[in-house]
């Protein structure tokens, strides 16, 4: 792992355990990862994050809202994957960006706890997760 994700990974653990965000925080998150920060705060701000949790398995995944007119919704793992088109290109082919806007807003979201929390079976979830 880079020196630039571990020093987010302290950042977020910090955000993580107060629910809280400083404007240092802020600051180093944006200087790390940019416009993308700025994309993901608009994103946290209109309330477009959803963790669907599977129950009873307690299981996750985010659901998040895009910024373009279509408002598309893209399944994602904060660390790991995003379903849009900017992960597979910026994050994945180019290897310019250590993850996506999406996966940030989710990050953000749920280190806040400001996510909307939607309840579903496994079933559903499993469903959910095979479109990916």
């Amino acid at each position: 792992m880079n020196e630039a994700l571990l020093v987010a990974d302290a950042v977020w653990s910090t955000i993580e355990s107060t629910c809280s965000v400083t404007d240092d925080q802020l600051s180093i998150l944006h200087f790390l990862f940019g416009k993308n920060l700025e994309k993901a705060t608009r994103i946290v701000d209109k309330r477009g994050v959803k963790r669907i949790s599977g129950e009873p398995s307690g299981r996750s995944i985010f659901q998040v809202v895009g910024e373009s007119q279509k408002r598309e919704e893209y399944l994602c793992f904060p660390e790991d994957y995003c379903g849009c088109y900017s992960f597979f290109y910026d994050v994945v082919s180019r290897g310019e960006q250590h993850c996506c806007k999406h996966q940030l807003a989710a990050r953000l979201a749920s280190s806040l706890r400001t996510c909307n929390e939607i309840k579903v079976s496994d079933e559903h979830l499993a469903l959910l997760l095979s479109k990916i």
